[in-house]
């Protein structure tokens, strides 16, 4: 009779234990459950905010274009010059002149910058259409590339003397140095150049970021002249 009783006792520990394993495993069910939901939740509320910043980056990106944005290309005249800057808040305006060799020099990098920073507007202005423009900007050498942030001119790009004084600059040496102006996009370091080979005779002019370069700069670069 003990026995049974002890059966029966066992039985109903068993039964109890089984039944409060089940209540835990279903608590820690229901526990992993709610953490799947909130993880698909927040994965859900990820997707949406980076397909939102994709929507506004394309949007971005077709406003840009509309206004000529991702070419470089030669706009008439000084007045169309106010224009284009009043129209984007980063431009780069190459002043040449179709004499001057080292200005073609500078057309080839500026189409390749121009397709990879679309952030920025990149034209160019023949200065013989452009008297009253480059006087009163100051440009006395060619060429000039003149960084327009927000309407105002606030750096000069004068010669090659910012690019290793040669004409075999790399095009991530010009990319560099709109960088240090803060007129383009750069990711890479503001605080050395790309590496480029040295020639004898050439030099390096370090440029600190942001450099401003009032009117009445100087420059031992080819003239407008030569």
């Amino acid at each position: 009779m003990a026995s049974q009783s002890m059966e029966v006792v066992a039985k109903a520990l068993e039964q109890q234990v089984l039944h409060s394993a089940r209540m835990v495993e279903e608590q820690l069910d229901a526990e992993l459950e709610k953490l799947e939901r909130m993880d698909e939740d927040e994965l859900e509320r990820l997707k949406e905010r980076r397909l939102e910043a994709l929507k506004k980056a394309q949007k971005q990106k077709q406003e840009w274009i509309s206004k000529g944005h991702g070419e470089y290309r030669e706009i008439p005249s000084e007045k169309d010059f106010f224009a284009e800057v009043k129209d984007s808040k980063s431009v780069v305006c190459h002043f040449y002149r179709d004499s001057t060799f080292r200005c073609k020099i500078l057309d080839k990098h500026l189409a390749v910058l121009a397709k990879k920073h679309l952030e920025t507007k990149f034209i160019k202005l023949n200065v013989e259409k452009a008297p009253f423009l480059t006087e009163r900007l100051r440009i006395k050498v060619l060429p000039t590339l003149a960084l327009v942030k927000d309407g105002k001119t606030k750096d000069y790009v004068v010669g090659f003397n910012d690019l290793g004084n040669t004409d075999e600059f790399p095009t991530e040496m010009l990319e560099w140095r709109l960088g240090c102006s803060d007129i383009i996009n750069y990711s890479g370091n503001l605080l050395e150049p790309p590496t480029i080979g040295q020639k004898s005779g050439s030099k390096f002019t370090k440029v600190e970021k942001k450099t401003i370069r009032g009117k009445g700069y100087d420059s031992d670069s080819e003239s407008d002249e030569d």
